[in-house]
């Protein structure tokens, strides 16, 4: 069944979601800064995938949302979220699923604020993309994975969200606790983000280098004791296990972003890891330091 589909934020992520929706012949909606939107209107979005041949698509384009739509992916980075959600009126999505792709633990309130009643957490793993140009996008993985959970919205609902993200090739996994889902990921992205973006290596590189390893595995701990303390409780040996399984090329957005001379999500990361320990009387003194350091790019 064809559905309306909004994407906030057509970034490399959201730019991936927009053409495999489109290809599965949802009404697919990008909204975004002026910018953007004539960018797009004039060349579409094109989607260089594994090495195959790339898709062009040319989904509908609006600096603001004003239509009801029955998804809606956020998909902005973590410092223009709170300016991005203001393109999107309240009554497009008041009887849509809400679906943030951040990482971090700090972006739901405002979201869930903006939007009462209509937001699942969610995460996305096992998934790699990348901007080659302003509308070229280089998908690294041959798919993603969807982890989600809501305390405002029925299973029947989430089931209908899942059902969309499947036609559009992604794998998607329901979970009762919104919690859990953002801490398996943000323990994990906090350290990953941070020690890909100070040294400027790759994971691969980072799990062999005498110095970033051992700092890795203990801000790993700590992120995991942080976890434990907000009532989920995560291993530091099974979150190494999956830095290891990672390809060893992976690098990270904030490491590109701070590459390029870009506003990074590091505090947004592993700041809000960090900040959680604060609250819940669990020091992070490597954890911090990493978050201090990229502060200062």
């Amino acid at each position: 069944m064809t559905r309306t589909v909004a994407i906030l934020g057509p970034g490399a992520v959201g730019g991936t979601f927009a053409v495999r929706l489109s290809e599965a012949h949802h009404r697919t909606i990008c909204v975004g800064t002026a910018e953007i939107v004539g960018l797009m209107a004039l060349s579409g979005i094109t989607l260089d995938s594994n090495g195959s041949k790339p898709v062009n698509v040319r989904p509908i384009v609006t600096e603001r949302l004003v239509e009801p739509v029955s998804l809606l992916l956020v998909t902005v980075k973590a410092p223009f979220l709170a300016d991005a959600l203001e393109r999107i009126e309240p009554e497009a999505v008041e009887h849509a699923v809400v679906l943030p792709l951040l990482n971090g633990l700090e972006h739901m309130e405002p979201i869930r604020v903006r939007f009462p009643g209509r937001v699942a957490a969610a995460s996305l793993s096992q998934f790699e993309a990348y901007r080659v140009g302003r509308m070229q996008i280089v998908q690294g993985t041959p798919s993603g994975v969807v982890t989600m959970a809501s305390n405002d919205l029925s299973a029947q609902e989430l089931e209908r969200a899942a059902d969309i993200l499947r036609s559009a090739g992604m794998q998607v996994e329901l979970e009762d606790d919104e919690k859990r889902v953002l801490w398996r990921k943000a323990a994990r992205a906090a350290v990953v983000s941070s020690a890909t973006a100070l040294s400027r290596k790759s994971v691969g590189e980072l799990r062999t280098d005498p110095e970033w390893r051992p700092r890795m595995e203990q801000a790993l701990t700590e992120a995991c004791a942080v976890a434990t303390a907000d009532g989920v409780k995560l291993m530091p040996s099974a979150q190494w296990t999956r830095i290891v399984e990672m390809d060893p090329h992976l690098t990270t957005s904030a490491a590109r972003d701070v590459l390029a001379g870009k506003r990074h999500e590091i505090d947004a990361i592993a700041g809000s890891v960090v900040r959680a320990g604060e609250r819940l009387g669990v020091p992070c003194p490597v954890l911090a330091r990493l978050v201090a350091q990229a502060d200062a790019l």
